[in-house]
């Protein structure tokens, strides 16, 4: 069905597009798929059971809108946000692009969101029916980006599975800086610090740049084990990698996304796997759109995937699809569960 109707979806400016699909979400316009529930595919994270390593990334349901759907469409896990403390507009528009010859996204959104109160509020009276992550960032024009990050941490660590701190997105100004040792140091310090505040145990993930140089990644990985991080997910969108691109939207402005970002995601997921073994998960992101290419970055070093771009060009069944051929893959290599081959490359 997608495939016949997705040249006329292409025809509308993508966030249209992308509003519309959350509308066909929220009032189940769109078919569901059956979980696979296979042994082969099934994964533990965060202390809990969950039927595939397959996730929707952060930014495809912002506002927390569509989480449930998403699970009936076959993915293991959905994170929404980012969700920063009050609502914003976010950027100018146009703020998306597609680059179709490339099979990637430019955007520049900039963490437009209905704020804190209204997600809580929402998900309180919906509870997700999987393992379900919330994403947090800080405001714009905030004068305190650690209490945004806390306000955050506050608002939603008693209605996530799992919580993402997102320091990784190029369209908010310096958010970036938050990789420098001592500015993340400090994040962590005070997510800790409140942590305990609070005696909670919700996991914490890191969601980082695929734009770090690589002498950055013994710091960050060394800050991430010090503070008891559980997972890290590699990588965001990535401001550079322009070379190779055909579609003439390249020359726009923002985080790119899809398969040119699969390399160095997969590189920067083998470099981290090395450090941190199994001490901490990896969750792979960037150009994820197959058996095939998922199965490339739990060999790297993941031990679950997310994607955003890849659904944008195959639309819904796309969580199935990848199911279907990771069992294919694992049955004919013969393995006995996902989980052995993670980080295997290595």
């Amino acid at each position: 069905m997608f495939s016949k109707i997705r040249s006329l979806i292409f025809k509308l400016d993508p966030e249209t597009a992308h509003d519309l699909a959350i509308k066909a979400l929220k009032f189940n316009l769109v078919y569901q798929n059956k979980i696979k529930n296979n042994k082969l595919i099934q994964t533990e994270i965060f202390g809990k059971t969950i039927p595939n390593p397959i996730g929707i990334a952060a930014g495809f349901d912002k506002d927390a809108e569509v989480y449930n759907p998403l699970f009936k469409l076959g993915f293991g896990f959905v994170e929404v946000g980012t969700v920063t403390p009050v609502n914003q507009y976010g950027n100018p528009k146009p703020r998306i692009f597609r680059l179709e010859e490339d099979m990637a996204l430019i955007n520049r959104l900039g963490f437009n969101n209905s704020g804190s109160e209204k997600v809580r509020s929402r998900i309180i009276s919906n509870s997700p029916k999987g393992l379900f992550g919330i994403n947090i960032g800080p405001n714009k024009d905030t004068n305190n980006r650690l209490d945004d990050y806390l306000i955050g941490f506050r608002k939603f660590y008693d209605l996530a599975d799992y919580l993402t701190i997102n320091i990784s997105s190029p369209n908010t100004e310096n958010l970036r800086s938050f990789h420098n040792q001592d500015e993340l140091n400090e994040l962590l310090s005070l997510i800790e610090k409140e942590k305990k505040i609070l005696k909670t145990k919700v996991p914490i993930t890191v969601k980082i740049s695929p734009d770090i140089e690589d002498k950055n990644i013994n710091i960050i990985s060394d800050l991430l084990l010090k503070h008891g991080v559980e997972a890290v997910i590699i990588s965001n969108t990535t401001d550079k990698n322009r070379e190779n691109l055909s579609n003439i939207n390249k020359l726009e402005k923002g985080g790119l996304s899809g398969k040119p970002l699969e390399k160095r995601s997969n590189e920067l997921i083998n470099k981290f796997y090395k450090i941190l073994k199994n001490k901490i998960k990896i969750i792979g992101v960037g150009g994820v759109d197959s058996g095939q290419s998922a199965y490339q970055k739990i060999i790297n070093g993941a031990s679950l995937v997310q994607l955003y771009t890849g659904m944008i060009y195959q639309g819904p069944s796309i969580a199935t699809k990848i199911s279907e051929e990771l069992i294919n893959i694992l049955d004919k290599e013969g393995v006995k569960n996902i989980s052995n081959i993670v980080g295997s490359k290595n």
